[in-house]
C-alpha cells in the first residue's frame, strides 16, 4: 500500500471567503484572531461583550470583540500534459505531476480547501477538467486521470504559439477569482506568453511547479555516440557526447532556469523547481519561506 504524500501550504496574505477553513481571512466571524472592538448595536452578539473595554469608553457603550475568520480557498492545478511531459528515465514527468496532484488533493482536504484541475497540451483538455470540490478522493481522481492520459498517444506539436494561446484561454475561467493556482509544467515552450497569462490571474496566487527529469538536465558522464529524439515533434538526431557538449548542456540548463526565474520575478513570483521524484518536504519548505 502506497503512503499518501502531503505537504503544508499557506497563503501569505489575507483572503476573503465565506466558508471556514485554514487560511487567514479578511472578513469577521468565528475565529480566534482578535480584530477590533465594535458597538453592540453594530454587531449584536451579546456573547462577545467585552465588559472591561466597555467601561473604559467615554460614551459608556457596550463593546463586543470582533475576530477574524479563517477561510477556505479554492485550489486549482493547471497541468501541462503535452508530449514533453511524457519524458523521463525512472518515471515520466507526467507521472511526477500525477503524484503531485495526489498529494495536493490529500493536503487540500486536510486544510479544508476545495481542489480542482485544468489540463492542456496543444488544446484545452476538457476530458481532464475537474471542478474544484472538497472531497477526500479528489487527489486520487486527478492522479488517475493524468496517468490514464499518459497511455494515449501524445499529439505532435502543432506550433509553439498555439500552446501559449491555449494556456491563456484555459485559465480564463479562473480570471478574477481569489484562489491558489499551481502551474505544473516543464516550461519547454516560449515564455513570452507568461506575462499575459499572469495578468489574467491577477487576483490569484500563482505557484509555478517546474518539473524536470534528471536525464534531461544532467548529461551522460561517458563520451560516445548518442541518439536523441524531440518528444514534441518526433525529430531524431545523433551527436557525439564529449566534454565541450557536456559543458554546453549544463550551460543551457542553467540559462533556461535563469530565464524561468526572471520571467516570474517580473510579477513577484518565485517558481519551485522539482528535479526527479516529487519532494513534498521541499515544497513545504518553499511555502514556509514564502510566508515567513
Amino acid at each position: 500500500m502506497n503512503t499518501l504524500m502531503e505537504f503544508q501550504y499557506r497563503l501569505p496574505m489575507r483572503v476573503s471567503g465565506a466558508r471556514p477553513g485554514g487560511h487567514r481571512g479578511s472578513s469577521v466571524g468565528i475565529g480566534q484572531e482578535f480584530a477590533a472592538h465594535t458597538r453592540l448595536f453594530d454587531y449584536p452578539d451579546p456573547r462577545r461583550i467585552d465588559v472591561r473595554a466597555s467601561v473604559r469608553t467615554v460614551q459608556r457603550e457596550w463593546l463586543v470583540r470582533v475576530h477574524r475568520q479563517r477561510v477556505a480557498v479554492a485550489v486549482h492545478a493547471v497541468v501541462d500534459v503535452s508530449g514533453s511531459m511524457r519524458f523521463g528515465a525512472a518515471h515520466t514527468k507526467l507521472d511526477v505531476a500525477a503524484t503531485f496532484v495526489e498529494a495536493l488533493g490529500h493536503s487540500a482536504f486536510h486544510i479544508g480547501d476545495p481542489v480542482g484541475m485544468i489540463a492542456f497540451d496543444d488544446a484545452e483538455r476538457e476530458d481532464l477538467f475537474v471542478p474544484a470540490r472538497h472531497a477526500r478522493g479528489m487527489g486520487a481522481l486527478m492522479g488517475e486521470l493524468l496517468r490514464a492520459s499518459a497511455q494515449t498517444a501524445a499529439p505532435l506539436q502543432t506550433g509553439t504559439p498555439a500552446r501559449a494561446t491555449v494556456l491563456r484561454d484555459a485559465v480564463t475561467r479562473l480570471a478574477g477569482r481569489a484562489c491558489l493556482v499551481f502551474l505544473v509544467s516543464d516550461f519547454h515552450w516560449p515564455l513570452d506568453a507568461l506575462s499575459g497569462l499572469l495578468d489574467t490571474l491577477t487576483h490569484a496566487w500563482v505557484v509555478p511547479i517546474v518539473i524536470w527529469d534528471r536525464a534531461e538536465i544532467e548529461p551522460p558522464s561517458q563520451n560516445g555516440w548518442m541518439s536523441l529524439a524531440d518528444i514534441e515533434s518526433g525529430e531524431a538526431r545523433t551527436m557525439w557526447m564529449r566534454d565541450s557538449v557536456r559543458n554546453r548542456w549544463h550551460q543551457a540548463v542553467a540559462e533556461r532556469q535563469a530565464q524561468i526565474v526572471a520571467a516570474f520575478a517580473r510579477h513577484g513570483i518565485r517558481p519551485f523547481f522539482n528535479r526527479g521524484a516529487f519532494n513534498p518536504e521541499a515544497l513545504s519548505r518553499y511555502f514556509l519561506e514564502m510566508t515567513a
